[in-house]
């Protein structure tokens, strides 16, 4: 193959390294460490006796990922014991930031921090959590605003770490339906709750894409510079042929 053959090819790789992205170890499952100053309440807690995470390390995980839904993890800080595996439904924010942001429920006086959503680094896609229906009732009632709820009821237990989306209560979690609770009781569309992204398709990965922008300027004035050089060329041509 000669060098004129083999260049377009080179740039064509080049080209797809230079534009490939660079993906860092945890981002396929966006583990964080995280570290709460104070308890912290959590939806799908799955150890017998607790119900809200006392202050300290965790680790929190992305286990599967869906279009439309997330299986969310919460560890202990060397991640032999999984406090809690958690149903998501992604929630759009206009601007990513460049740390981990957690936003937390209005709540009772004297009542522990509800966690309600967690947007990882450079993400315009959280993960917003979705409560057994008493306790979505309950925090809708408290903020007078519609939160996410799901009627299937997981049974507390001692969880060892979970690896595969094909354990049971990652199963039922995928299959669970997700509405939404108004403080009246009845119930509402999610959308009142999470924000879906203007303008923009949501992708299998859970990142926006922008729509292609429509085409604001004709093509005519670049087709008229290029004629204009191949005239110039040519009469440049004709001009060393006849010195010659």
């Amino acid at each position: 193959m000669s060098f004129l053959r083999a260049t377009p090819l080179l740039c064509a790789v080049l080209a797809a390294a230079a534009f490939s992205p660079s993906v860092q170890a945890d981002d396929w499952n966006r583990k964080t460490v995280i570290t709460f100053g104070q308890p912290v309440e959590t939806p799908g807690i799955h150890m017998k006796g607790w119900a809200v995470l006392p202050a300290g390390t965790y680790v929190f995980r992305v286990l599967d990922s869906q279009s439309d839904r997330h299986i969310v993890q919460i560890l202990s800080r060397d991640e032999t014991v999984v406090y809690a595996t958690i149903l998501s439904i992604p929630n759009y924010r206009i601007r990513a930031t460049g740390k981990t942001v957690l936003t937390f429920r209005e709540t009772a006086p004297g009542d522990p921090q509800v966690l309600r959503a967690w947007f990882y680094p450079g993400n315009n896609f959280g993960d917003e959590f979705v409560y057994p229906k008493a306790k979505a009732l309950e925090l809708a009632k408290v903020a007078n605003f519609p939160v996410l709820y799901t009627p299937v009821e997981i049974t507390p237990e001692v969880a060892s770490p979970i690896t595969s989306p094909e354990e049971p209560v990652v199963v039922q979690l995928k299959r669970a339906p997700v509405l939404a609770v108004k403080p009246t009781g009845e119930d509402a569309q999610i959308a009142e709750v999470v924000t879906p992204p203007p303008a923009e398709t949501l992708r299998a990965d859970n990142t926006a894409t922008a729509t292609e922008l429509p085409k604001t300027a004709s093509p005519l004035p670049l087709i008229g510079l290029f004629g204009l050089l191949a005239l110039g060329a040519a009469f440049g041509l004709k001009l060393a042929r006849a010195r010659q």
